[in-house]
């Protein structure tokens, strides 16, 4: 089982870095997914800096998110 997200920072060229309940960090780029028409919003200057945690994942918007599965599974571990 995956944990829950617990904070997230954009970070340059479409990455966040995120923390998991327990203390985990990952790093994740979005960019292979801003060509999906669901993240194609996110390209929009300042909108990809909305990112904030929502109900144990990342959102920019009530329409936006992303799972917690493939931030974690996808993402690469901070050391």
């Amino acid at each position: 089982m995956t944990p829950d997200i617990i904070a997230v920072k954009d970070l340059a060229n479409y990455e966040l870095l995120v923390t998991f309940a327990g203390g985990e960090k990952r790093r994740f780029s979005m960019r292979p997914y801003l060509n999906y028409p669901g993240y194609q919003l996110l390209r929009q200057p300042g909108k990809f800096q909305l990112a904030h945690v929502s109900n144990g994942t990342v959102a920019w918007s009530e329409d936006v998110d992303i799972s917690p599965d493939t931030l974690y599974i996808k993402g690469e571990p901070v050391l």
